[in-house]
């Protein structure tokens, strides 16, 4: 294995689960760690940077969705939770805890691999960078500045720690100040879901970022307008 190998945590209490999982991704040349319930992934998670975490959300003692919130409170590590099918409350419960993207079981090799790559290739900048910006992929708003090389948000003057799906979501929303997206544009162009998806999804990480934002800028987070019956967009015009 590489040294610059990504290095993915999965958890499941299911041997049978972790061991496909594994087999999936070693032959993508991704590094594999295991846990099999929440406790020990909060402990390795904690101990050791991983560039993905795969979690199912149904695990013994501590649940995925507490993992994810606990989780989210000291890291922005990329999340992709594990669902089986009819648990759709625990998928957003999920997102609204700080995942990024869910897998229902059962789950294809090939679907598996693209929701990985899709998310890791989103957030080979992010987390802690520290590079300076090119600036003129800079997005500055009035209360808000996006650093896009950097994956760097700025909002009231400090910056703002978000997960990668948040930053990607906002930063569609500021290429395009003003125009109004649906729902159904916003899960196609942001999540990747051409033909399945919650709706509530892009709902419940649109209240994820505004609360992040409003904790440092109340005028940052109100630019994300909610056109009822439509969807959302980022005002910057009055």
């Amino acid at each position: 294995m590489t040294d610059f190998a990504h290095r993915i945590l999965v958890v499941d209490d299911e041997e049978r689960i972790r061991r496909l999982l594994k087999m999936y991704l070693e032959k993508e040349g991704y590094e594999i760690e295991e846990a099999e319930d929440g406790e020990t992934a909060l402990r390795m998670a904690a101990g050791k940077d991983y560039d993905l975490i795969m979690l199912d959300v149904m695990l013994p003692g501590i649940d995925g969705v507490e993992v994810c919130s606990r989780l989210r409170q000291v890291k922005a590590t990329p999340v992709i939770m594990l669902t089986a099918k009819g648990e759709e409350m625990n998928r957003v419960q999920g997102f609204e805890a700080g995942a990024d993207d869910y897998v229902v079981k059962p789950f294809s090799p090939r679907e598996v691999i693209y929701r990985v790559k899709a998310i890791l290739r989103r957030s080979s900048a992010t987390a802690f960078l520290t590079k300076e910006s090119n600036s003129s992929n800079n997005i500055v708003l009035p209360h808000l500045i996006i650093e896009h090389d950097a994956h760097r948000v700025m909002a009231g003057g400090q910056e703002v720690s978000l997960t990668p799906k948040e930053y990607e979501l906002l930063h569609y929303l500021a290429v395009s100040p003003d125009k109004v997206f649906s729902r159904e544009e916003l899960l196609k162009d942001v999540w990747n879901y051409e033909f399945f998806g919650d709706l509530r999804t892009v709902d419940t990480h649109v209240k994820r970022l505004r609360e992040k934002l409003n904790k440092v800028s109340v005028e940052a987070a109100s630019m994300i307008t909610t056109v009822w019956g439509v969807g959302y967009k980022l005002e910057v015009s009055k």
